[in-house]
């Protein structure tokens, strides 16, 4: 039997469809509306900088552009339909999934213990006890609260001292749930005390053969085509070896079969689907054409060499490079249309001047930018005002950048 291959319009349509990235952006975004679309994609990464919105309302609010910060926050803290953990960073996550974190939760135990120590080369392993004991007696805390009169880490690691340390070592071994945040400061509480028991019991929840499978099919179902390593990288629980013996079992039983996968520079790479991806609906539906601004930790964009393969899209964050050496700029936005993506814009929201202002604009190699896509962009600017919490859009001076200015 001859191995399918997918063209790489038909891989990006798929790929697209199961980040809801083919649809039109519409519909409610708050309450069960919004757990479903966490659902879907799995999880939904935190992240604290906010040039324009922070990560995750911008993740959120480019499916659903009604959607506002306020509805997440209330799904997290006030109706617990969400919990916080790691995948391959910190995320917050349906609550339903919250059993299969248990065998993660038991591997953070053994390793951070020994990473945690080179870390930030303390004792923070003394401190387990007496951090239980206050929360237990005062309530949920913050590392604020805590270990006030500690010094910080010789290493300058996160600048952490032993009762974060042990704060965020409990947290992700299971003593402790993140019941939300302070601003971005996460507050802690007793497991016991915030999840339903037989939640908080391990010997409920599934072993690591099941969890495993749960794992790689479920990354399967919102990545649409794979290799085993990509499996293991979506929540980052499994091993890649843990993946590929997965893949081979699904295999044998005739639940996987092998494609080829042609990138945008036409050479192809072998995969894994489900039987039946020659006939999937995606295949069928062109994307939207509705241009949209995304997170640049957007789960479509999250792995950086597969969206270079699918998309010709070469992207690095430029925060950590010293600004001369910049080619970009400090936090700078993929823009999609249809299925393509087009630019990449450097902007940032100066709320005491009530203002997006857009700084610089480079459209990707072979994109012309026309008065069409003007128009698309300053329509999806104007959206984003409602996330950013302005009211105005200013350009500066010479802001096209590249062979399209």
């Amino acid at each position: 039997m001859n191995t399918l291959t997918l063209s790489n319009r038909d891989a990006r349509r798929i790929f697209l469809d199961r980040h809801l990235l083919s649809e039109t952006p519409q519909g409610p975004a708050h309450g069960a509306q919004l757990q479903r679309l966490i659902e879907r994609l799995g999880f939904v990464q935190l992240d604290s900088i906010n040039t324009v919105a922070r990560a995750h309302d911008l993740i959120l609010f480019s499916r659903r552009p009604r959607y506002r910060p306020n509805a997440l926050k209330t799904l997290y803290e006030r109706d617990g339909a969400l919990f916080e953990h790691w995948t391959h960073d910190a995320a917050v996550i349906p609550m339903g999934y919250y059993p299969y974190w248990e065998m993660r939760r038991k591997r953070d135990a053994k390793t951070l213990r020994k990473r945690y120590k080179n870390w930030h080369q303390h004792d923070f392993e003394s401190q387990f006890q007496k951090v239980l004991d206050q929360i237990r007696e005062q309530g949920p805390v913050c590392s604020a609260d805590v270990g006030k009169d500690e010094k910080r880490s010789k290493s300058g690691w996160w600048d952490w001292h032993p009762s974060k340390t042990a704060l965020e070592y409990l947290w992700r071994a299971g003593a402790l749930h993140v019941i939300g945040r302070d601003g971005f400061q996460k507050r802690y509480d007793l497991t016991e005390r915030v999840l339903d028991e037989h939640l908080c019991d391990p010997a409920q929840a599934p072993d690591e053969a099941k969890t495993i499978d749960w794992c790689c099919s479920g990354a399967l179902d919102r990545l649409g085509f794979a290799t085993h390593a990509e499996l293991a990288a979506f929540w980052a629980h499994i091993t890649p070896a843990e993946a590929r013996a997965w893949v081979g079992r699904e295999i044998a039983a005739g639940q996987l079969e092998p494609v080829e996968i042609t990138g945008a520079d036409g050479t192809t790479r072998s995969a894994f689907a489900r039987p039946g991806i020659a006939d999937d609906r995606a295949l069928q539906t062109p994307p939207t054409q509705r241009l949209r601004v995304l997170s640049p930790f957007d789960p479509a964009l999250r792995d950086r060499k597969r969206a270079e393969r699918l998309f010709g899209f070469k992207y690095r964050i430029e925060m950590f490079v010293p600004e001369p050496k910049r080619i970009y700029g400090y936090y700078v936005f993929p823009v999609l249309q249809g299925d393509s993506i087009i630019a990449r814009v450097d902007m940032k929201a100066f709320r005491d001047r009530d203002t997006l202002v857009v700084r610089a604009l480079w459209p990707e190699p072979g994109t012309r930018w026309s008065k069409g896509k003007q128009n698309a962009f300053e329509a999806e600017l104007a959206r984003l005002t409602h996330l950013a919490g302005v009211s105005n859009v200013a350009f500066d001076d010479d802001w096209l950048k590249g062979p399209s200015a």
